[in-house]
């Protein structure tokens, strides 16, 4: 029977101080970041976040989850104001390789740790689930691995729906103007939603860093089986001068009512855009064939 001295009882109490205070500590961590397809993980996980870069532009865009208001907000995403991020006075700085070139002047405020979600030749949605867990693990929510089970899980459920559908690959765009859009392609976060929903992209030209633009509308006719999804935001009346061309309206998608337009997502976000560009072509294919 082991022998529990009044040391190694104060030691033991001792370490497990340490551990909750530890933890609690991790979950009350004050985080910022440049990047969105961060402060969308962040905030869908539950982080004390505190600063974030363009939020007003973020609001519109990604629109869910919401940015609480009391977060600062840390102007452009390639002209950050330091200033106010040190105002912000946060514990952490998470960032990934698009923005670090910040690194060094952000680690003069708070240490700074970079978790990448686009990276040439990898994908995305892996390399979101792996920031997910990671960052979860790092600021002790439980909500990350629960984030990234559940989504899984769901699009597994949503696949077996889409076997139903008829069969014709997807073609993601985003428009530019009434005359060009940016197509998403297999290696973006959408292509990589499509795929894991059993639907085909019909773009499989070059990309870059999962999209390619411009790219003029005319080429649209090489995809005539394609259903278009259009993804706002939209650029003023883009969207109304092009569905007035007569070009638009030749298009076999349109003349066969194959075209779906769904609510604005932000077009290089991690997990939570994956998971709303889910739920919008499952909410929108069914309206569209049954109408």
């Amino acid at each position: 029977m082991p022998q529990f001295t009044r040391r190694s009882l104060l030691a033991a109490a001792a370490a497990s101080t340490a551990t909750r205070a530890l933890r609690a500590e991790a979950a009350g961590l004050r985080v910022a970041t440049l990047d969105w397809a961060l402060l969308e993980t962040l905030v869908a996980i539950g982080a004390n976040v505190v600063a974030g870069a363009e939020l007003r532009q973020f609001r519109q865009v990604a629109v869910k989850p919401e940015v609480p208001q009391d977060v600062a907000d840390l102007g452009l995403r390639g002209t950050p104001n330091f200033e106010a991020l040190r105002f912000a006075r946060p514990d952490l700085i998470l960032n990934t390789n698009f923005y670090a070139w910040a690194d060094p002047l952000m680690g003069r405020i708070a240490p700074v740790e970079s978790h990448p979600i686009y990276k040439p030749g990898e994908s995305p949605y892996i390399l979101a689930e792996q920031a997910t867990l990671a960052i979860g693990e790092r600021l002790r929510r439980p909500a990350a691995r629960r984030m990234v089970e559940a989504l899984a899980d769901r699009l597994d459920r949503y696949k077996d729906l889409f076997t139903k559908g008829d069969g014709r690959p997807v073609l993601p765009i985003n428009l530019g103007g009434a005359r060009h859009y940016r197509v998403f392609g297999s290696d973006s976060m959408f292509g990589e939603v499509l795929t894991r929903l059993g639907l085909t992209n019909a773009w499989t030209g070059a990309t870059s860093y999962s999209a390619m633009a411009p790219m003029g509308i005319e080429t649209m006719a090489s995809m005539p089986e394609a259903w278009i999804v259009l993804i706002p935001p939209h650029p003023g009346d883009a969207l109304a001068r092009l569905t007035e061309s007569a070009f638009w309206k030749a298009l076999p998608a349109v003349r066969e009512s194959r075209v779906l337009t769904i609510g604005s997502i932000n077009p290089y976000g991690a997990l939570p855009a994956a998971s709303r560009f889910a739920e919008f072509l499952v909410e929108g294919f069914p309206h569209v064939r049954n109408r």
